[in-house]
């Protein structure tokens, strides 16, 4: 799959004076790395509902499972519009934010590719009989939890530290 180069832009209003766009390599090497994102839905009264989750970045789209009867879910079934957010919990770095629509896969090629894509960043918490998640991979490619692309329309970097910007990638469909 050939990777796709959104638009960038600097959002110079909210960016410190002199301050420069970041190229979108570095927000794949933070979408590629991060351990933790956060999800934003909306529940079907329109309240919101955030949790954290892990994620992996393959084929242009950061990708989550969850369970049939966990909320992000039911939120999902009736609004595919979301927020993955991730980055660090201080005035340093690069924060990242991804807007789409989660759309789920069950094709087979597409699990096995995620369920290594999850294996090999989170190794230990998923491949060892103690870790975290044990077996995760194994329940990404045989379907027993859902799995869901999210393919950004719109993301969002927030640098901090030094200069402060904010950078605004636009992807074509």
């Amino acid at each position: 799959m050939v990777a796709r180069e959104p638009a960038t832009e600097l959002c110079a209003p909210f960016s410190s004076p002199g301050a420069e766009a970041v190229p979108w390599g570095k927000a794949l090497q933070v979408l590629s790395t991060a351990e933790v994102f956060w999800l934003s839905t909306v529940r079907p009264e329109s309240r919101p509902h955030v949790t954290p989750l892990l994620g992996a970045w393959v084929d242009d789209s950061i990708c989550f499972c969850t369970g049939e009867a966990e909320r992000k879910a039911k939120n999902l079934a009736a609004n595919s519009a979301c927020t993955l957010t991730t980055g660090r919990n201080d005035l340093n770095g690069l924060d990242v934010v991804i807007e789409g629509r989660a759309v789920a896969t069950r094709d087979e090629l597409e699990l096995q590719s995620i369920a290594v894509a999850f294996e090999q960043k989170y190794r230990s918490h998923i491949l060892s009989p103690e870790g975290t998640w044990a077996g995760l991979g194994e329940h990404i490619r045989g379907g027993s939890v859902l799995v869901y692309r999210v393919i950004p329309s719109t993301a969002f970097g927030f640098k901090k530290g030094g200069a402060y910007s904010q950078t605004r990638w636009t992807f074509v469909p």
